[in-house]
C-alpha cells in the first residue's frame, strides 16, 4: 500500500511561543485544507495538541508545517507519537486541557 493511500493517525505535542499567536486557527485551517480529520487545542502547560487522520503523505506534510505554524509563532520542537481511538469525522478545535 502506498503513501496515497495508506491512512495513518498521529498525535502531536508542539512546543515554544505557540498560545496566542493563532496557532489552533491555523491548524484547523491548514488540516482543513489537507482534508485531515482530528482536532487540535491548547494545553495549560503551554503547548499545543494535535490529532491527524488521514493519508500518511497529508498527515506527513502537515507534521512538517507544524515545524513553522503560522507567521507570529516561534516553534521550537514538534513531538509525535502513533495515535489509536476515536476521530472525529473532520477537524475540530477542542477546549483547553
Amino acid at each position: 500500500m502506498s503513501d496515497a493511500t495508506k491512512w495513518i493517525a498521529v498525535r502531536a505535542r508542539i512546543y515554544g511561543k505557540v498560545q496566542g499567536v493563532w496557532y489552533r486557527g491555523w491548524t484547523e485551517e491548514e488540516a482543513r485544507r489537507l482534508g485531515l480529520h482530528g482536532w487540535v487545542r491548547n494545553r495549560l502547560d503551554g503547548t499545543v495538541e494535535a490529532l491527524f487522520y488521514g493519508h500518511a503523505e497529508d498527515v506527513n506534510l502537515m507534521l512538517e508545517l507544524c515545524l513553522n505554524g503560522p507567521p507570529a509563532a516561534d516553534v521550537e520542537r514538534v513531538e509525535k507519537e502513533p495515535a489509536q481511538g476515536m476521530v472525529p469525522h473532520r477537524f475540530e478545535v477542542k477546549p483547553t486541557v
